[in-house]
């Protein structure tokens, strides 16, 4: 039987070892590396589908618990599956709900068997395990699943940490057990908090379970940058070179191209719609704070060179007129411009390691790019 999803390492950078690969959906084809635009309940907030690939985006991610809740995977399946219901015919992934373990930690309960929630909505009692989150995902229908996970937090005891992975593991099994669906991906996740020697006995176990692609779970959780770095230039030697590897919850412009640099191939994100609708854009010099009165009469685009539709169609005071009177139109040029501005970098990585000139592409980044104040910790996910 053919593999739903499938990889074909294409270049490694001569100049940095930095890769680019081709990853082969049953919706499409994903160039990478590539950042993946999040659309939490079905929808990257306030964008429509024909946006969203109008600028570029190859793929979606989803939320299973949310949609879970809201609409119901039952609904969805009804509907034809995820792709029909949000009218996108081009590869989705699709989270387990772990990441909602740890975000909703005062609203859960964790054992062997799964995580008893307390539902954010209306407080009635819930029970998710790697048996019911397969069948969710599997009603949602996405290409790519993930499996169910124990992420840590940032600090945790080694023992605790240590505990987390194993239960990680022992769940990753049942959700290979329970996964059924043919023309549907399931990665595996590593876990292991902040311990070389943890991520290090989690990238190799799930590598012996041979799942078709392997997440980079529990980072960026309020760590360091450079414990983040550490962390991934331990594992990614010990997983397969021939499968995708997916940084989990990693979107700020220098996280991306750093872990390009130590061999990452996907990424996702909210952060570039969340900070759109505070007026907040990415630009190749850092942040800019369009509401700001210094942008009242400046009559720029966000930002010159850009091929967005905002940038090739309004200025800097009008997005900032229309921030600064609640018009939801202000968001949504904010919007477009930092998802474009996202693809667009993971669109010149990709570049830069097919001319093994990668090293240069970062230089090049920082060399315009004000880290001053940048972005917080966690602020990405």
């Amino acid at each position: 039987m053919n593999k739903p999803v499938t990889y074909e390492l294409q270049h490694v950078c001569q100049q940095s070892g930095a890769r680019a690969g081709l990853l082969t959906t049953p919706h499409g084809q994903i160039k990478t590396p590539v950042y993946m635009p999040v659309g939490t309940q079905a929808v990257v907030k306030a964008m429509t589908s024909p946006e969203m690939k109008a600028l570029g985006a190859q793929i979606l991610l989803s939320n299973t618990y949310h949609l879970n809740l809201r609409p119901g995977s039952q609904i969805i399946k009804a509907a034809g599956g995820l792709h029909r219901f949000m009218a996108w015919d081009l590869p989705i992934l699709t989270d387990s709900g772990g990441f909602q373990v740890f975000s909703l930690a005062e609203l859960n309960k964790i054992t062997e068997e799964g995580v008893a929630f307390r539902n954010h909505l209306d407080g009635s009692a819930l029970l998710m395990t790697p048996e019911s989150s397969m069948q969710i995902q599997q009603d949602l229908g996405a290409d790519i699943a993930m499996a169910f996970d124990v992420c840590s937090p940032y600090p945790c005891a080694y023992e605790d940490a240590k505990a987390d992975m194993e239960r990680t593991h022992r769940w990753a099994m049942r959700c290979k057990d329970a996964h059924k669906r043919p023309d549907q991906a399931l990665f595996g996740i590593v876990q292991g908090a902040f311990y070389k020697d943890l991520r290090i006995t989690s990238a190799q176990t799930l590598s012996q379970m041979d799942f078709p692609g392997y997440g980079i779970g529990g980072l960026s959780v309020g760590e360091p940058k450079d414990i983040m770095y550490e962390m991934l230039e331990a594992l990614i030697p010990h997983l397969p070179v021939n499968k995708p590897r997916y940084l989990m919850g990693v979107g700020t412009p220098d996280c991306l191209l750093e872990g390009v640099l130590r061999g990452v191939d996907m990424f996702d994100c909210v952060l570039a719609t969340r900070i759109a609708r505070n007026g907040t854009v990415l630009t190749r010099h850092g942040r800019l704070v369009v509401r700001n009165a210094r942008y009242k009469a400046d009559f720029a685009p966000l930002e010159e060179g850009c091929d967005c539709y905002t940038c090739l169609h309004h200025s800097r005071a009008y997005v900032r007129h229309l921030i600064n009177t609640g018009e939801i139109t202000g968001g949504r040029l904010c919007s477009i411009h930092n998802l474009r501005y996202l693809t667009r970098l993971m669109e010149g990585a990709r570049q830069a390691i097919l001319e093994d000139r990668f090293l240069d592409y970062i230089k090049d980044f920082y060399a315009l790019f004000d880290m001053r104040g940048a972005f917080n910790r966690g602020e990405d996910q």
